[in-house]
């Protein structure tokens, strides 16, 4: 579930010094193409120059409602700042931030701190709607050239990409311009903001589905979109360019201990060869006497094929996090469908730093919790017709949602398999994963969504967190040898039902506000500082009477994953959180459940494969197969966590340096050196 401006509030807040009449009072609306306008926000500022922001936002069941009351210091930073309300997943939110002259204080239900400070500098919330962004916005015009000092910790730039006049619903005009922010999270962020002397934000854009606009301008959205897409496309297509490496011509990758994905073991040192981004040949290391354009010595470093993440949202910035993890290909299991179109020419065309994309579609009935992913139908002859749209663009799967009408469910899945598409999905609201399977499912995503098999009733509703909740409370005292329970894996390996079981994002469940998520604990030293600070910040509301059963329940989940492993389902490795780190801590996750390392490699790389029907070019390093080739310091069959080791990615036909990957978006590399690429002169 990445965390964006798609899912966070909106802004904001006229900047003191505001000179227009109706600053005193400002409304935002959200756009959404197929939900309409799933949030709402408001600004008022007071007499006593109190700001006072409002925000609500619901969009597949969840979203916060957040009021924020903060004042500004002569320098256009945070004198004081309040929000209290909801996260995302239900959790309290209650952050308080002041300062007084030169010490900064703050507190929230994760963290407290202090510090002293000189000078301007932006204290940067945890829970927030977009009126921290306004705020810096207009506090970084204030200052001028130069990083901002953000409180906790971190510095934020700023630079202008274009200006372009809009026109107001009554016909007049105001001129906006495009600002990217960077040094926060891992990639730039993208706002329009107002001009002159005291700029706030005017709009966001995420580019897939949603935009957030000032009230009255809505008729800007595709001028506003359109100019920031070329920006972005010109951005990215210059990150391709400094990080991508062509190989020309033969390569070798000599002395590498290859891990043969369909033993799941690794065996003696080998030399590679590749050509055109292709694997030519396979011989022992050493036994070939061979000229070739490049060479790389591996070093006795172990080769693994690249790894699938099976279940993600690909987004255009997440790219280096995929690819400095080992990450080659991801299966995509709902997004815009106009960009995956977008992204699907860009990824092979170079210009834009992706893994390869295997897309799946996405198919949601019409309800008040609806996802606004892929397309919504309410009939038969709706379904079939988006059904076909996605078999006619070379879509292998399809991927069914909470809201899908049921009484229509038998008939889509059989028209899905007609056009020789897989159906997977989470199990429609008021029914069972084993109705699901029953009418013809071949793939269910999510751990709770298979728990929750056992745990609804004809008139549960799992659109809401519910969904997440119920699990969490009740899979504690659930009793996996009980007969429903044998019955229902016997089901599953039956009928070869995959499960997708995204366990480490499923993590939120027994993640307290506080602690910091165990399943990026491993990392936590490598992210940006501002990464790190969030890894505390728990999702769900999780009282101190129910956190050890949650616990327990979360527990009994990864038990139950090794169980189905055992009993011979098919499992796959998707993580639905953050890129690359969350595949990482997915695969430890299996080990955990009782999987060897080799095993959950094995599910990694050829089942990732198998089940996206690539395994002709993928998932193995054999002849005649894709070169997606991974180097790794250190042997993963021995030690899961030896895959964070990434020294050296071949894909696309290029090479690429995860340590220059890492440092570009702010995270400590995982290894020290990279192997050299070796070229013969032209």
């Amino acid at each position: 579930m990445k965390k964006s401006i798609l899912l966070a509030s909106i802004f904001l807040a006229a900047i003191a010094a505001a000179t227009e009449a109706d600053a005193e009072t400002l409304s935002y609306v959200v756009l959404n193409d197929r939900i309409g306008s799933p949030g709402s926000q408001t600004v008022e500022r007071s007499d006593d120059g109190t700001f006072t922001v409002r925000y609500v936002y619901k969009n597949n069941g969840r979203g916060p409602e957040l009021v924020e009351r903060f004042r500004l210091a002569a320098d256009g930073t945070f004198s004081e700042y309040h929000v209290t309300g909801t996260s995302t997943f239900g959790a309290v939110v209650d952050e308080r931030f002041e300062r007084t002259g030169d010490v900064a204080v703050w507190h929230s239900t994760s963290e407290q701190g202090n510090r002293k400070v000189s000078g301007p500098a932006l204290y940067v919330p945890l829970n927030s709607s977009f009126a921290p962004t306004s705020v810096f916005i207009g506090a970084m015009a204030e200052l001028g050239d130069g990083p901002m000092p953000l409180l906790p910790n971190g510095a934020l730039r700023m630079r202008k990409l274009d200006e372009v006049d809009v026109r107001k619903n009554d016909g007049s005009t105001r001129r906006v311009q495009l600002l990217a922010q960077t040094g926060l999270g891992f990639q730039p962020s993208f706002f329009w903001a107002t001009t002159g002397p005291a700029p706030r934000l005017f709009a966001t854009a995420d580019l897939q589905e949603e935009i957030f606009i000032e009230a009255g301008w809505e008729a800007n959205r595709k001028l506003l979109e359109g100019r920031q897409r070329v920006a972005e496309r010109e951005a990215l297509r210059d990150r391709a360019e400094r990080l991508r490496h062509r190989l020309l011509g033969l390569t070798v990758i000599r002395n590498a201990r290859i891990f043969d994905s369909e033993k799941a073991t690794v065996g003696a040192a080998s030399d590679v060869y590749v050509l055109r981004g292709r694997i030519t040949r396979i011989v022992p290391a050493g036994s070939v006497a061979r000229d070739a354009d490049n060479e790389i010595d591996a070093a006795g470093r172990v080769l693994i094929p690249g790894l699938f993440d099976m279940h993600a949202h690909v987004w255009r910035w997440n790219g280096a996090l995929d690819l400095a993890a080992g990450v080659t290909s991801v299966r995509d299991m709902g997004n815009d469908n106009a960009t995956m179109q977008t992204m699907l020419e860009d990824v092979p065309a170079g210009r834009v730093l992706l893994p390869q994309i295997v897309p799946c579609g996405f198919l949601e009935g019409k309800s008040p919790f609806s996802s606004s992913f892929g397309i919504t139908v309410s009939t038969l002859e709706e379904a079939k017709r988006a059904v076909d749209w996605y078999a006619q663009r070379g879509y292998r799967q399809l991927k069914i949602y909470n809201s899908f009408p049921k009484e229509i469910l038998r008939e889509t899945v059989a028209y899905a398999h007609g056009q020789g598409m897989r159906v997977s999905g989470h199990v429609p609201a008021f029914m069972r994963a084993a109705d699901a399977i029953e009418q013809g499912y071949d793939e269910i995503q999510h751990i709770n969504q298979v728990m929750l098999n056992f745990l609804v009733t004809p008139t549960t509703e799992t659109r809401t967190i519910e969904r997440f909740r119920l699990p969490a409370d009740k899979v504690a005292d659930l009793d996996f040898d009980s007969q429903a329970v044998q019955d229902f894996i016997a089901l599953l390996v039956r009928r070869q039902i995959v499960i997708d079981s995204t366990l480490a994002t499923s993590d939120l469940m027994q993640q307290k506000d506080g602690e910091m998520a165990a399943v990026y604990a491993a990392v936590a030293d490598h992210v940006p500082p501002d990464v790190r600070r969030g890894l505390f910040v728990g999702s769900m509301n999780i009282p101190d009477a129910t956190a050890a059963r949650y616990k327990r329940s979360y527990a009994k989940m990864v038990e139950f994953v090794g169980r189905m492993y055992r009993a011979g389902v098919p499992l796959v490795a998707g993580t639905d959180a953050i890129p690359g780190f969350a595949l990482h801590s997915e695969l430890a996750l299996y080990v955990q459940a009782g999987l060897t390392p080799a095993q959950a490699l094995q599910i990694a790389t050829r089942d990732g494969a198998k089940y996206t029907g690539t395994s002709h070019e993928r998932g193995s390093v054999t002849p005649g197969k894709l070169a997606d080739l991974v180097l790794l310091d250190g042997d993963p069959t021995a030690d899961i966590a030896n895959l964070r080791k990434v020294a050296l990615v071949i894909t696309q036909a290029h090479w690429l340096s995860p340590k220059a990957m890492h440092e570009e978006i702010g995270i400590v590399p995982f290894v020290a050196t990279v192997p050299e690429v070796r070229s013969r002169p032209n």
